[in-house]
């Protein structure tokens, strides 16, 4: 004889269903979102932009935090060791700003860059 244990929460699906009410729901019969994509690290922050309807898609703090991580290969654009000290100067500025949460977006612990570091990045380049 073989016992059958159905748990609490078992017990409520269930019920729920033998009620009706996981029927019509919206998105039935419609595949998940992104089923069968590639991986993609910043899902959740195409998906946080979606849900909020952000301009822009994403928040400004999130959006400073790419411009740091992507200047290292952005630095063949600069023309001139002063433009690229500006931009590093302004990159600095808004983290500043992000830092004391002057800046809409999740909190940022973002340091600020090395201007020197990133002009002897750009001349080894050169």
């Amino acid at each position: 004889m073989a016992s059958w244990y159905e748990s609490h929460i078992d017990r409520q699906i269930r019920e729920a269903q033998e009620r009706g009410e996981f029927d019509d729901l919206p998105g039935a019969g419609r595949p998940l979102p992104d089923h069968g994509e590639l991986y993609d690290e910043d899902w959740w922050v195409r998906d946080l932009a979606r849900r909020e309807s952000l301009p822009g898609g994403i928040p400004p703090t999130l959006r400073l935090r790419r411009e740091v991580e992507d200047l290292p290969g952005e630095l063949g654009r600069f023309r001139t060791e002063e433009s690229l000290r500006r931009a590093v100067a302004d990159l600095n500025a808004r983290i500043e700003r992000a830092r004391r949460g002057l800046i809409e977006g999740p909190p940022t612990l973002l340091r600020p860059l090395d201007a020197d570091a990133v002009v002897a990045q750009w001349r080894e380049r050169r």
